[in-house]
């Protein structure tokens, strides 16, 4: 190759060179002009949505007025139900009380207080009367609006509930007495003792009197029961009787324990939590000091290079630029005039400090229900299921003697008598007659489910609080629903278990049956609920326990959403938080939600509300990315109900808005109630 080729050659190769230079750089001109034609052209659209959403917000606004009139309205007939049921009950005239009616509270009480000498089956005849009123003004307590109730009337009301609490406990002493004193004559052919045992729905009375007094008769079995007590070598020679009254409602725990008056009664978690505050207050303080002064230097820097750009731009203007310039400006001045750096900063350390908490709380949840000082239990983590058992030694009162054709008995004016066990002593006792732990057992309710084993707590009566010290070597059955233990002493014991343990869920899912009919199912670690709502009233479907279907006592059985919310949780099914589930429960902070597969076959829409305007994603199900990006062909508006009125049909909005409003008012009770946004 001679120069002359070779110098051509060089030449041509470097004008190919300089003409691929200069292509691709028209090329990336020409995208990058394109890029930001489409990025103008979407940032246009997104103008004029949220210009469209703000025009026609009013008018929104205007209709959802309208439709959550409906709340009002089913206010109105709750209140209508409320004095319809007053005016059944008097025209009934079957001489029980109205419970709203003090007066007439106060002369049922009274009269019953001065009934003497009822047996047991009397009282608990009468008791079913009295159950009915208790819960009926717990009723008017929880279901009347506090606007409707003054604070003299809710004060009476809890009096009355009280009251009937208290004459009821003492009926069931007195009849223990009448009972007692006959023991002799009611006595079993086979060990010469007494025993007796009366049942109902409400209550179950075992009842042993110790007449014979044998050293060797030291197992207390109640006939074809395993439910029975095994007693000391003391007790087994002592002139004593052993009641279990199990109730299966609780009397015992406070009304309102939740309730925060003192400083003393605010839960455990609370408690943790406020320390854990007083403790990183003064770091919060110097964090968000450091942070205000690197914001305020990090402004004016801002400033400057804001400067120096908008004299670049004079020279070679850019939109994109200019653009990103003018909402700085904006986001600073904003934040100089609300002062929003500081008040933004409290607020991420707030939820660092509550995380942080909540945290703790999980990791040390080996160590509830108790504090290690006094061994409390925490109300508000757990809760008591199945009733409360009574477990009582009693002083055997004096036996009746038939003397030539007349019964003689003596009567003691102190009345029933419990025996002290340990007894009061400051001698050593003698090894023979040492006082041990007195081994219990007890049949756990069918119609309550536990989860877990159930944990055994007993009352303190001076303290007025369940505790979980003096109990030892519990064991569960669960095949035959036995538990046992030991107590250091008798008195009254109850089975709880954690609040919480159904949350968070897993899933959940509201899906429409027809009119005015929907199925709401709550997807938990270990069951499955399935609940009916129509009109003003729920039902539980369905149970599944370990995906195995369950038969629950309440199944098919419609109730007002208060009573169903409250029967459910008695049965151990709670999906309901309360106002402190938040410490006890981790919840994450979401931007959407995901269900979990599709239904008959066709794709989901995923819709985001951030409490300022709603709007479809763009995502699907299986996107990798979570991403605000709209989807094609819709716009924004400022409720769920506008943006589903966009795709829904005719037929379905008109069902929409003819729905019932009390069935309504109950669909959003339940949701309130469960908090499935918050605790999935």
């Amino acid at each position: 190759i001679t120069k002359a080729e070779r110098l051509r050659l060089l030449q041509e190769e470097e004008e190919r060179r300089l003409k691929e230079e200069e292509e691709a750089r028209q090329k990336f001109e020409k995208e990058e002009q394109e890029r930001l034609e489409t990025q103008r052209i979407e940032k246009e659209k997104w103008r004029q949505l949220e210009k469209k959403d703000l025009e026609r917000r009013s008018e929104e606004l205007e209709e959802l007025s309208l439709l959550e009139c409906c709340f009002p309205e089913a206010e109105r007939l709750k209140r209508e139900t409320r004095a319809l049921a007053q005016w059944k009950h008097y025209l009934q005239c079957d001489g029980s009380p109205d419970p709203s009616i003090a007066q007439e509270m106060n002369t049922f009480i009274s009269l019953w207080e001065e009934e003497t000498n009822e047996t047991f089956e009397q009282v608990i005849e009468k008791s079913k009367l009295v159950l009915s009123l208790i819960e009926k003004l717990k009723l008017i307590l929880l279901e009347t609006p506090s606007c409707d109730l003054e604070s003299r009337t809710i004060a009476q009301h809890q009096g009355s509930i009280l009251r009937l609490q208290e004459l009821l406990s003492q009926k069931v002493d007195v009849a223990t007495e009448l009972l007692l004193r006959e023991a002799s004559t009611l006595a079993d052919l086979d060990s010469g003792n007494m025993e007796k045992i009366i049942q109902d729905e409400n209550v179950t009375l075992y009842v042993w009197a110790n007449l014979k007094k044998n050293p060797r008769y030291r197992s207390v079995k109640f006939s074809e029961t395993q439910i029975g007590f095994e007693i000391p070598r003391i007790l087994a020679t002592s002139d004593v009787a052993l009641r279990l009254l199990h109730t299966r409602y609780d009397h015992v725990t406070p009304l309102y324990p939740n309730t925060i008056t003192k400083e003393d009664h605010v839960p455990t978690a609370v408690k943790h939590f406020k320390e854990e505050e007083h403790t990183e207050k003064a770091v919060t303080e110097d964090k968000v000091f450091a942070e205000e002064n690197t914001t305020n230097q990090a402004a004016e820097s801002q400033s400057r290079q804001e400067t120096e750009l908008s004299f670049v731009q004079e020279e070679e203007p850019n939109t994109e630029a200019l653009e990103n310039i003018d909402v700085r400006k904006a986001y600073y001045q904003e934040e100089e005039n609300s002062k929003g750096p500081r008040h933004e900063l409290e607020m991420r350390l707030l939820s660092e400090v509550v995380s942080a908490a909540q945290l703790r709380l999980v990791e040390n949840s080996v160590d509830f229900p108790h504090t290690n000082e006094e061994k409390e239990v925490d109300l508000c983590h757990f809760s008591t299921l199945g009733g409360v058992y009574h477990l009582d030694i009693l002083e055997l009162p004096p036996q009746c003697k038939p003397v030539k054709g007349w019964v003689l008995v003596e009567i003691r004016q102190e009345g029933l008598q419990r025996f002290t066990y340990p007894p009061e002593t400051t001698e050593e006792p003698d090894p023979e007659n040492a006082f041990p732990p007195i081994e219990v057992t007890l049949e756990v309710r069918e119609n309550v489910i536990f989860f877990e084993d159930p944990k055994v707590i007993r009352w303190d009566a001076e303290g007025k609080i369940w505790k979980t010290d003096g109990i030892s070597e519990v064991f569960y059955s669960r095949e035959d629903r036995l538990i046992s233990f030991c107590l250091d002493t008798l008195g009254p014991v109850t089975l709880i278990q954690d609040a919480h343990i159904n949350m968070p869920y897993r899933s959940w899912e509201l899906r429409p049956l027809g009119v005015n009919r929907v199925l709401m199912t709550v997807t938990s670690l270990f069951t499955e609920l399935q609940i009916h709502i129509k009109e003003n009233l729920c039902m539980l479907a369905s149970v599944k326990l370990r995906s195995q279907d369950h038969l629950s006592h309440l199944e098919g059985k419609w109730m007002t959403p208060i009573p169903f919310i409250l029967a459910m949780k008695e049965a151990g099914l709670n999906v309901f938080p309360s106002v402190y589930s938040h410490f006890y429960v981790v919840v994450n902070n979401k931007v959407k939600e995901a269900l979990a597969e599709a239904a008959e076959d066709r794709l989901w829409s995923l819709l985001m509300f951030n409490g300022d305007r709603a709007q479809m994603l763009k995502i699907r199900e299986d996107s990798e990315m979570f991403s605000e990006a709209l989807q094609e062909e819709t716009e924004f508006h400022s409720t769920l109900y506008h943006m589903v009125k966009d795709f829904a049909s005719a037929e379905a909005m008109e069902r929409v808005r003819h729905s019932n409003c009390q069935f309504i008012d109950s669909v959003c009770h339940m949701l309130l109630s469960t908090r499935v946004l918050s605790y999935s």
